[in-house]
């Protein structure tokens, strides 16, 4: 890891004086990654983040960043840790991608579990929801986030470039710095890009912890012991991240060839954690640190080949290896941050290790015709991932696909139309121990393995989607999405057995569980005329033998009891948004109105849990030349379609802000700062799609500035 950091500097450092000569370079401009599709080319409904914009937001977690979107939350754990909720949906059914390849972390596996992505230095985030998203991976019920770099370049870079950055908040006396460099030696492209992060425990705002007093009382207990005042900061919300990438490669008439290098390695506390034992003297874990550290090398070869009057246009290909461990430990609060420096530390109940090593390999044929553009694309993936250690709550697990996908898009002057079809093979191998727990004397228990059994699961999944987008006039659009995509169920859900910590729960998996079929249809209007702007979207999804956790009365360790298990189920929900854009103070006026509402339903009437509420977004967005302002305010609303065994949670009003004002010096150097706020109005306030919505708010009022300049 520190190698790449110091070529990184070494190369910026040497470069810096003939950087300083240069003009600025432009914008590089990319295409939608996985079937090299256009931007504009994709039918709705997509969303698009310029890498800029994220540059210039607060450092979050992905989910946090892509939360003021359609249609999108964020089930958060803390500062780091933000999975992504498409339309009602996360874990397993929303993949997240970079340059089209699904991230092999371990965050499916663990709701506590960071999703690692590097956002530092990238073109775009791509946010896919609804039926489109089977045109990028297997699976994709909920939809997809992709996250775009030009880590391997595909176009030789014209100049070299240098960009330095920083960022300092204020809600948790965080502070990081980024540097990236790109330039052309003697034919090969070479990009670097590094960043380093460092944010302490988060503020949250008074009134944020919920007593378990309070929760008597709202069981009829009106009488209750006065409490401590609720404190300032929430422990074990820290974060800190070392990033660096590394690209090179070779372009010509012919296509372009690359290797690129991805390493991270994060540290960051875990806010909750239940407990297997319920007799503990009061204050004994206090000062307890639960924290987790990882560790991600990813290897990425790929490449296209250019066809000269031949059937085949072209075939892209690609090779990806990743490395990927997460460590769970406790440790006393004292003398911690030493201990995380050099990677461990004494921790009470020994670490639990998460890793998964998997291979993906792939092929794009390209073989358009000036009528139809149409593509087959091939991919296999192989992991083995395992789970060793105190918190071990499934046996290791083998896991390999293969997809084949035919892909097929027209343009005509009545239409534009699109289809995929997909045929998915998948194999889960893994395993489950039984136990039988004998009582002794004086009631201590002694665990004695009864057997293993082992099982070789396969499946075979059929996907279709069909899109089609008609221009009625220059202002009118109308677009219709229609899918059955089918999904098979993960190795957590399968072969699940053993107390799951984050979740406060002992989680069993299902062995005869059978593979979803999600039917999704939406319909979308678009309206732009006159600096009036406006659209409208309706979706309905049915899912067969929907997959879902549900609580049982059994305790086992001292916890509550969980069983993965099927029921047909129906989300449904809209989103629209009306805007008028104007010219106002020599500069352009942006004002919208948003709102997405989402409701997930059983086939016997019970709602699905952790759905996210109905919120209304109400944004304004000033440019003006080298100015920005935008400010975003979300109305969440409270919850009251509850699941079982879940509580109401509380609407909030969330109000961020930003300004951004950037500077060109004659000889072409941009400087770039921006001043953000986020949480301005200092809310309490809870995901309720989060699983430790009542232990674990969002932070509190946050501001602080970032800044980069480009020589």
């Amino acid at each position: 890891m520190k190698t790449i950091r110091y070529a990184l500097i070494f190369l910026s450092v040497i470069n810096i004086n003939s950087i300083l000569a240069q003009d600025v370079i432009e914008e590089i401009i990319v295409t939608s990654s996985y079937i090299d599709q256009d931007l504009d080319s994709i039918n709705n409904p997509i969303h698009i983040i310029s890498g800029d914009d994220v540059s210039n937001m607060a450092t979050q977690s992905i989910g946090e960043s892509i939360d003021n979107l359609l249609g999108v939350s964020s089930a958060d754990y803390g500062a780091g840790v933000g999975h992504p909720v498409i339309r009602g949906m996360t874990g397993n059914r929303v993949k997240v991608m970079t340059n089209g390849r699904v991230n092999r972390d371990v965050s499916a596996i663990g709701v506590d579990h960071v999703v690692e992505v590097d956002l530092n230095n990238i073109q775009q985030i791509e946010v896919i929801r609804g039926p489109s998203s089977i045109f990028y991976s297997n699976g994709t019920t909920g939809g997809v986030i992709n996250v775009v770099d030009n880590t391997i370049a595909r176009t030789d870079f014209t100049e070299e470039a240098l960009r330095i950055g920083g960022e300092a908040q204020s809600v948790n006396g965080g502070h990081s710095g980024e540097i990236s460099y790109q330039n052309n030696f003697g034919g090969l492209n070479f990009s670097l890009a590094y960043k380093d992060s460092d944010f302490n425990n988060f503020e949250i705002p008074f009134g944020s912890i919920i007593h378990e007093e309070e929760e008597h009382e709202e069981e009829g207990h009106e009488e209750h012991e006065e409490h401590e005042e609720n404190p300032k900061y929430l422990p074990n919300t820290d974060f800190s991240n070392e990033s660096q990438r590394f690209g090179v490669s070779k372009t010509g008439d012919w296509g372009y060839v690359g290797v690129s290098f991805r390493g991270m390695e994060s540290v960051y506390g875990i806010p909750f954690h239940g407990e297997e034992h319920e007799e503990e003297e009061e204050g004994e874990h206090e000062e307890e640190r639960i924290f987790a550290t990882t560790d991600s090398d990813v290897i990425n070869l790929e490449g296209s080949y250019n066809f000269d009057n031949s059937f085949i246009n072209k075939i892209d290909y690609y090779f990806a290896n990743t490395e990927y461990s997460l460590t769970e430990g406790h440790a006393e609060e004292a003398g911690h941050e030493e201990e995380e420096e050099e990677g461990h530390g004494h921790h009470e109940e020994g670490p639990t290790t998460f890793s998964n090593d998997a291979k993906e390999y792939g092929a794009v044929v390209d073989f358009s015709t000036d009528d139809l553009s149409q593509r087959v694309v091939m991919n296999m993936i192989e992991e083995d991932v395992s789970i060793i250690g105190h918190e071990a709550f499934m046996k290791p697990s083998d896991n390999s696909e293969f997809s084949f996908g035919y892909y097929v898009s027209r343009e005509t002057d009545l239409f534009n139309f699109d289809m995929a079809i997909r045929h998915d093979r998948i194999n889960r191998k893994g395993s489950v121990a039984h136990h039988e727990e004998e009582e002794e004397e004086e009631g201590h228990h002694e665990e004695h393995e009864e057997e293993v059994d082992l099982f070789d699961k396969d499946f075979e999944n059929d996907s279709l989607a069909i899109s089609v987008n008609r221009d009625f006039n220059q202002y009118f659009n109308v677009s219709m999405d229609m899918a059955s995509v089918e999904r098979a169920p993960s190795a957590l859900e399968l072969y699940m057995n053993g107390p799951h910590l984050a979740t406060g729960r002992f989680e069993i998996g299902n062995t005869n569980m059978e593979k979803e079929r999600s039917r999704n249809i939406d319909l979308t209007l678009n309206y732009n005329q006159g600096g009036f702007f406006g659209t409208f979207t309706v979706f309905r999804n049915n899912v067969d033998d929907y997959i879902y956790l549900i609580d049982s009365a059994k305790k086992e360790k001292k916890l509550t009891v969980s069983n993965y298990k099927q029921k047909d189920a129906q989300l449904s929900g809209y989103e629209f948004e009306i805007g008028t854009s104007f010219d106002f103070y020599n500069g352009n006026l942006e004002l919208s109105i948003a709102r997405d509402s989402i409701s997930g339903e059983f086939s016997d009437g019970t709602n699905i849990p952790r759905m996210t509420p109905e919120r209304n977004i109400f944004s304004v967005n000033y440019s003006q030349d080298d100015v920005n302002f935008n400010m975003v305010l979300k109305d969440i609303k409270q919850q009251n379609d509850l699941g079982l065994n879940e509580s109401v949670t509380k609407g909030f009003q969330m109000l961020d802000a930003r300004f951004t004002r950037m500077l060109v010096s004659e000889s072409g150097t941009e400087v770039s700062a921006s001043f953000f706020g986020t949480n301005l109005l200092d809310e309490v306030a809870r995901n309720h799609s989060s699983w430790v919505k009542n232990e674990v708010p969002l932070a509190g009022r946050n501001v602080g500035v970032s800044f980069s300049v480009k020589f």
